[in-house]
């Protein structure tokens, strides 16, 4: 292949086959299917999988009445109403070992927190509310029957539906499965992503840096993004800017993947090839949007993968990448694809803005004196400005009608999956 082989758009046409962010999400989740292949692995090892099958628990959990806190079990028929109560203590259980008896009128047993409760009770009176005299344990009016007790199947009915097809198993989940005894689950096939980056300059850290190189930071940054999803990464290195080199690693890449994912080489330049390339693998269905950053994203076809062409800008790479990207993932994946969070926040900063694209800045949010979320930009918001993503929490999302933003105004962000949003530091709002 060479130079004459590929059509570089211009300006003009650029301009012409921009797409708007809602169409080109649209049109992206109506291409992308779910892998559909499944297999039974450990729960051990379920996390950030997706669930094949419902679940549906084949126990109460609790599995029995048990204690929520340590205490006396008693009749709920024995609580005074007013005044002072005297049993007379039989015994202790402990969680792990049930208590054989039945709990007559007028006794009570030391119970230590998750014990089964005896036969004929039905509350547990904290220690607090208690004084022993010998055998004969003194409770006091204000407990009331039921108290205190987890009651079996108060987390998990039996026959109940835990989860169902096409759920994504964070930690909590994973906890509640392993709750109900189960120790494998029926999943999805993790996807299959193919990872590499182009351009002559583009280095791996821990090389010597050449006259007019950069460090690969990317690669890196997908990798992270895409190990929190949980897809399998093929990691495919650099490929400088040599069109015959380029089309020979995508071709491989969709031979090995349900996704390719490259950086860089996307724009109109000299050196741009991944468009018309793609044009010639697989089929383009779009390859410019309506944003700011992210503008040059080509989205197509290389035979049976799916391909994303992405910006070569740090920043832009990760915003196009959780805008678009992350969503036909989870789909591909099995599960609905979710948004990231949305929440509205007073913009503290003047934001530069014109009409006509839909524009991501990096923000810090946090919340001020009055408890109400108020955000800032993190700095300059140049696409090559990596730094500004590490410190943000979150993206101000400033629609397509929408221009410059004063203080005061109202704002959309997105927080960030790794977003954690602290009070002001000096507890005052901001000016």
């Amino acid at each position: 292949m060479t130079d004459a082989t590929l059509h570089r758009p211009g300006a003009a046409e650029a301009a012409a086959n921009e797409v708007l962010a809602t169409d080109a999400l649209a049109r992206i989740l109506a291409a992308v299917r779910p892998v559909g292949a499944t297999e039974t692995i450990p729960l051990w090892t379920g996390h950030r999988r997706v669930l094949a099958e419902d679940l549906r628990s084949a126990i109460d959990v609790p599995a029995h009445d048990n204690a929520a806190m340590d205490g006396y079990a008693v009749r709920g028929a024995d609580l005074p109403a007013a005044g002072i109560a005297r049993l007379t203590l039989v015994g202790r259980t402990l969680a792990g070992h049930p208590w054989a008896c039945v709990i007559g009128t007028g006794q009570c047993v030391a119970i230590t927190t998750g014990a089964p409760l005896p036969a004929g009770t039905d509350t547990v009176v904290m220690v607090e509310r208690t004084e022993a005299v010998g055998d004969t344990i003194l409770i006091d009016a204000g407990t009331r029957p039921g108290d205190n007790v987890r009651f079996a199947g108060e987390d998990v009915r039996k026959g109940s539906l835990v989860a169902a097809a096409g759920t994504w198993l964070n930690p909590a989940l994973v906890g509640v499965v392993a709750s109900l005894g189960v120790d494998s689950v029926a999943v999805y096939r993790r996807p299959r992503v193919a990872l590499l980056s182009t351009g002559d300059e583009v280095q791996a850290p821990g090389t010597a840096l050449r006259s007019g190189g950069v460090y690969d930071s990317n690669r890196y940054a997908l990798n992270g993004l895409l190990a929190s999803l949980g897809a399998e990464v093929i990691d495919l290195g650099a490929v400088p800017d040599d069109p015959d080199r380029l089309r020979d690693a995508l071709a491989d890449a969709a031979s090995r993947s349900d996704v390719v994912i490259s950086s860089g080489g996307v724009s109109v330049g000299e050196a741009d090839f991944i468009k018309p390339i793609l044009a010639g693998l697989g089929s383009v269905n779009f390859w410019r949007l309506a944003i700011r950053p992210g503008r040059p994203l080509t989205f197509g076809r290389i035979g049976a993968a799916v391909f994303f062409g992405l910006p070569g800008n740090p920043v832009a790479v990760m915003v196009t990448f959780l805008a678009f990207v992350r969503p036909a993932l989870q789909q591909l994946m099995g599960m609905r694809p979710t948004a990231l969070i949305r929440l509205e926040a007073t913009c503290a900063e003047r934001l530069r803005k014109r009409p006509g694209r839909r524009e991501f800045q990096r923000g810090i949010a946090r919340t001020g004196a009055d408890g109400k979320l108020q955000v800032r930009p993190t700095g300059r918001q140049g696409s090559g400005i990596l730094t500004s993503m590490s410190e943000a929490n979150c993206l101000i999302v400033l629609s397509e009608d929408r221009g410059t933003v004063e203080p005061g105004e109202r704002v959309s962000i997105d927080l960030l999956p790794w977003a954690t949003i602290a009070p002001l530091d000096d507890g005052k709002e901001a000016s």
